[in-house]
């Protein structure tokens, strides 16, 4: 595994982070990029992070301004719960490309390829939105 794509792909922090949780670590699950002399070159201008706390539980995800903008239904860049979801499921293509680029890097996290987490996470997130819709 590539060190470096790893540390692109999560990110333990080393102080407080600006988010409203007590987090510990991010995922990366989107950012721009390009390839570059067979690396990958990430940009932020538009990303999402998926925030965990120091026992690897999810708090919540963070978006860019960029993403916020676009999707003017949403308040804040911290996104939690079911706006959280509402979220994913918006650019749950474009993050499934992104995690396939670190696949191998994905796989040692999560214990499952992108392609099928984010298949069986869609169907999920999308019964979670309708059960709080009937509520």
């Amino acid at each position: 595994m590539n060190k470096t794509q790893t540390q692109q792909l999560i990110r333990i922090y080393k102080r407080q982070s600006k988010s409203p949780w007590d987090d510990h670590s991010t995922v990366l699950l989107l950012a721009e990029h390009k390839l570059e002399n067979d690396e990958i070159q990430l940009s932020f201008n538009k990303y999402i992070y998926l925030h965990r706390n120091v026992e690897g539980q999810i708090l919540g995800i963070s978006i860019s301004k960029s993403l916020l903008q676009s999707n003017p239904e949403f308040e804040t860049q911290y996104l939690e719960g079911i706006d959280a979801y509402m979220m994913l499921l918006i650019y749950i293509d474009d993050i499934a490309a992104f995690c396939e680029l670190f696949s191998k890097e994905f796989i040692s996290i999560f214990g499952i390829h992108p392609r099928y987490y984010f298949d069986v996470g869609a169907e999920y997130w999308s019964d979670l939105i309708i059960a709080a819709d009937v509520q």
